[in-house]
């Protein structure tokens, strides 16, 4: 008997094919606007792994697909309605990256805070020498108020790690959380006016295109942070270039930025930015655990019918 056909367009972790090539015939083709496939073999593709966009333009081309599975928890570069809309399952990789990146916002955090790299890029250039000691710091994160914009699975574990630090919590999301212990602010400028410190951890979504932006920012003051570790969509980032650079708001702590690779000019030249390129979740272990999460969605749909972590825009089940 032949075997599910399911297609991994462009690269994909080894262990999600090393999984799929045991139970699949796994179909590997370039990333493009429109596949290199022939008719038939796109008919008989059922599943789909992707890491990345799904064009919408693939569902047409793919007519038999019941089943796409995306490398990441953010899935907005899927059009998980139009799959809905066509019977199609679309699952995501949620939980095993939380605590990767809640941790790595924390590091970033006192990174941006205490200047941590600077310190580092000034010793190794061998300016510590007797009579000579690094600045102190502008900032402390003794005493400062956090607001969290964004209290999803990540954001719940990044206030759950800022809890030993002693520092206030606030949070805005769109509706309140009845469980959550922290203040709740029905705006983002009321957030940003009532705190000094800023995460920022939501989708993306039109409602949070550029929503950090010079209003927000300067709701924020001069000796607010602002540390983003969802999606470069939320920031502003020709704003915020303005805002670091007048000292509206006194530093930025980014993972994220608009048009990854490409980082700002205005951002890279700020002496008050620390910058790192989209790694909050990028260690080995948990990029393991997001590999074998992909790999159990579609083993479980093709082989019991209900998929492990199905997003809610589509179906659950056969």
């Amino acid at each position: 008997m032949s075997r599910i056909a399911v297609l991994v367009p462009g690269k994909m972790h080894d262990r999600v094919l090393a999984q799929l090539k045991d139970r699949f015939e796994v179909i590997s083709v370039q990333r493009k606007e429109t596949l290199d496939l022939d008719a038939e073999t796109a008919k008989r593709i059922r599943g789909v792994a992707v890491s990345g966009a799904f064009p919408a333009a693939w569902f047409e081309q793919l007519p038999n697909i019941e089943i796409v599975a995306s490398f990441g928890v953010g899935y907005d570069g899927i059009d998980a309605r139009l799959a809905g809309s066509k019977g199609i399952i679309v699952t995501n990789t949620p939980d095993v990256l939380n605590d990767e990146v809640a941790d790595t916002a924390i590091a970033l955090l006192l990174n941006t805070v205490r200047e941590l790299p600077k310190a580092e890029n000034w010793l190794r250039a061998g300016n510590w020498k007797p009579g000579a000691a690094y600045p102190l710091t502008r900032f402390s994160l003794k005493g400062r108020h956090v607001g969290l914009y964004g209290l999803g699975r990540i954001g719940l574990e990044i206030a759950r790690r800022l809890e030993p630090f002693k520092v206030k919590i606030s949070y805005h999301t769109r509706s309140r959380h009845a469980d959550a212990p922290y203040d709740y602010h029905s705006t983002l400028k009321g957030l940003a006016e009532a705190v000094d410190t800023l995460i920022a951890i939501v989708p993306k979504t039109p409602q949070t295109h550029k929503t950090v932006d010079a209003e927000v920012l300067s709701a924020l003051g001069p000796d607010g942070i602002v540390i983003n570790i969802g999606r470069g969509w939320t920031v502003d980032e020709d704003a915020l270039t303005a805002a670091l650079t007048a000292g509206t708001i006194g530093a930025a702590g980014l993972d994220v930025f608009y048009d990854e690779p490409h980082v700002p000019a205005g951002l890279l030249a700020a002496p008050n930015t620390v910058l790192v390129p989209h790694v909050g979740s990028a260690s080995i272990p948990t990029r393991n655990a997001m590999a074998d999460l992909v790999a159990r969605n579609l083993i479980a749909w093709f082989e019991q019918g209900e998929p492990v972590t199905p997003v809610a825009e589509t179906p659950a089940r056969k």
